[in-house]
């Protein structure tokens, strides 16, 4: 599960653009994600301030 922590966060939209499923978006400056994550992290490396992170629904 893809948790986002948005104190850090800073909107800016890189991990939209590199989503393979299309899970992330991004609406007046609020990111969501949805069923469609398959955890694959990629958005994770590709967020420049580290505010994405995959953990178990159990850490949520």
């Amino acid at each position: 599960m893809l948790k986002i922590h948005r104190e850090i966060c800073g909107y800016c939209g890189a991990c939209v653009s590199v989503c393979p499923e299309g899970a992330l978006e991004l609406i007046d400056a609020y990111l969501t994600v949805d069923l469609k994550c398959k955890d694959c992290s990629i958005c994770t490396r590709a967020c420049p301030l580290g505010a994405l992170e995959v953990v178990d629904e159990g850490q949520v």
